[in-house]
């Protein structure tokens, strides 16, 4: 449904069902679903750049569309390392396209679930060192991980494996911003979604940033996290997004 509301092709008759579903619930879900795009883009230029980042662990990846995570980092710094991650069978059949990288880098791509954060910590670090800074991005993924998987135990176990200078990104869904996200919400859930959709609020978001230390401009609707455009500032985005470091 993602790919759909970004103008894809990789979608299916049941996904478009769906997603229409969700339009007519919330109209602005494609323009929400480009917003968060960007974001992802904004987020890597500002690790790669800014804070130096060469290594980036990207779980719940979602089919390869414009300018993914590694195309953006090897942008600013070719020798970038970028592991992917996800359980969906479709993005397995796609992850070819995630496997391009500049000769100096080196992108990998796991079939691993959030689940089981610790297997996916052992095979990334095939990859990448975890004893030099990097970052580990969890941009459209939290929302579809209910409270009985315990995501923040999740969260805190893969934070705790960043080192010292280590980055975690985040982009929620929520219903605080547009509260007819509740109906987009309940009609996608209706049909018996595999990963029920949960939307938390900005305190809960920002809980998964615990023992960190916020980027500025902190935890904030997505498009207004440092937004390269006015056009960017007032996309709409019916997700909360943040940025945040480990201490040194």
């Amino acid at each position: 449904m993602y790919d759909y509301f970004l103008g894809g092709k990789d979608n299916f008759e049941a996904d478009r069902v769906a997603a229409q579903a969700a339009i007519k619930a919330f109209p602005k879900t494609a323009e929400s679903a480009r917003a968060s795009r960007d974001f992802l883009r904004r987020v890597v230029r500002y690790l790669a750049g800014e804070a130096g980042i060469r290594q980036f662990l990207d779980i719940g990846t979602g089919l390869p569309s414009g300018q993914n995570v590694h195309e953006v980092a090897q942008s600013i710094a070719p020798e970038a390392k970028i592991v992917y991650v996800d359980n969906d069978p479709i993005v397995l059949l796609h992850a070819q396209a995630l496997l391009t990288s500049s000769p100096a880098g080196i992108t990998k791509y796991l079939d691993a679930d959030l689940r089981d954060p610790g297997k996916i910590l052992t095979d990334a670090a095939q990859t990448l060192d975890f004893s030099q800074p990097m970052a580990i991005l969890l941009l459209g993924i939290l929302h579809n991980f209910g409270d009985k998987f315990d995501p923040y135990g999740v969260v805190r176990k893969l934070a705790d494996a960043l080192p010292p200078g280590g980055y975690l990104a985040i982009g929620h869904l929520t219903a605080d911003i547009y509260p007819e996200m509740n109906d987009f919400a309940r009609e996608l859930n209706e049909r018996q979604l595999d990963a029920p959709l949960v939307l938390r609020d900005h305190a809960q978001v920002t809980r998964f940033f615990d023992g960190l230390e916020l980027v500025e401009p902190g935890v904030v609707q997505l498009s207004k996290w440092r937004p390269q455009s006015d056009l960017e500032s007032q996309a709409a985005a019916a997700l909360w997004g943040g940025v945040a470091r480990k201490p040194s």
